[in-house]
């Protein structure tokens, strides 16, 4: 079914704006609970809980296993990237560097997604979809300036800014990655498998990060905020995501991450009563009309 005629709930382009809304508050809670919950804590327990709220609809499939056993290898990497990885490294770059740097570097996954499509699956861009992505692009950094380019020059790389980096370039080898995902297998069963491999790998992490004296604060704010990032960003973001990938293709997928600066202001201005500026309005139209080049149909 194309994504023309399929129910809305079903439009890969609906299921991807989705996605990056729930990563969006995911960026800004991940900045705000720091102090409370330890970056591998947070990264763990989102994923036990994503991990919860899967396995009832991956089990009526388990007659896959097979199917998933013969794939295991690029189920591996997928597990280790998507799940084991990125979140944590975001989360960790949350510990260091403010939401502007860390929403500035993560726009930047589009670019690199499309590079490594370019390099390792020779996929090319028409000159209109270039176009947009660049477009896009400028409006996400737009925001982040607040219009003004001596923003940019006052930014100073410090070690989060690193593990932000490490971050969108593990997301865009996943995002390609996606396409040697083993076929034949239901999208949940698929996702628990991932989120087994990504959980594995995490275990022994947050075991170092508690012996070293690092623990969650029980409150209702630190379990609200982990059960948002396990229920959004953790197991809807990620089957919306996967969905949205399979439909469109890595490079327009991933061109989506430059909606986080337009949440991002949304939000501010919903939750925090911040009044929009000039530049967010730039910024929004920018992104909109880079993101309408690249998906509308030659």
């Amino acid at each position: 079914m194309s994504a023309a005629k399929a129910p809305v709930y079903t439009n890969p382009y609906l299921l991807l704006t989705l996605t990056v809304l729930f990563w969006s508050g995911n960026m800004v809670l991940g900045r705000g609970i720091r102090a409370d919950i330890p970056p591998l804590a947070l990264a763990f327990w989102r994923w036990a809980i994503a991990l919860g709220l899967t396995l009832p609809f991956a089990w009526p499939h388990r007659h896959q296993l097979p199917l998933l056993a013969r794939g295991w290898k690029a189920l591996l990497v997928l597990g280790l990237l998507g799940v084991g990885g990125y979140n944590t490294f975001a989360y960790l770059a949350l510990q260091y560097t403010g939401a502007t740097n860390a929403v500035l570097l993560n726009s930047f996954i589009p670019i690199a997604t499309i590079a490594i499509s370019w390099a390792f699956l020779g996929k090319r861009l028409r000159v209109a979809e270039g176009i947009g992505v660049l477009v896009s692009l400028a409006g996400a950094v737009t925001i982040v300036a607040r219009g003004d380019p001596g923003v940019l020059a006052g930014l100073n790389l410090n070690v989060g800014d690193l593990w932000m980096l490490a971050a969108v370039v593990v997301w865009a080898i996943y995002t390609v990655g996606l396409a040697w995902r083993p076929s034949g297998v239901d999208p949940m069963l698929m996702l628990a498998a991932l989120t087994v491999i990504g959980l594995a790998a995490l275990a022994p992490a947050y075991a170092w990060e508690i012996s070293q004296g690092r623990s969650i604060s029980v409150h209702l704010g630190s379990l609200a905020s982990l059960a948002y990032v396990g229920i959004f960003p953790g197991f809807l973001g990620y089957v919306f995501y996967n969905r949205g990938v399979a439909e469109v293709g890595a490079n327009k997928a991933s061109l989506f991450i430059h909606l986080m600066p337009v949440f991002g202001t949304l939000l501010s201005a919903i939750f925090l009563a911040e009044v929009p500026q000039w530049y967010h309005y730039v910024g929004i139209a920018l992104i909109f009309s880079g993101i309408w080049m690249t998906t509308r149909k030659a």
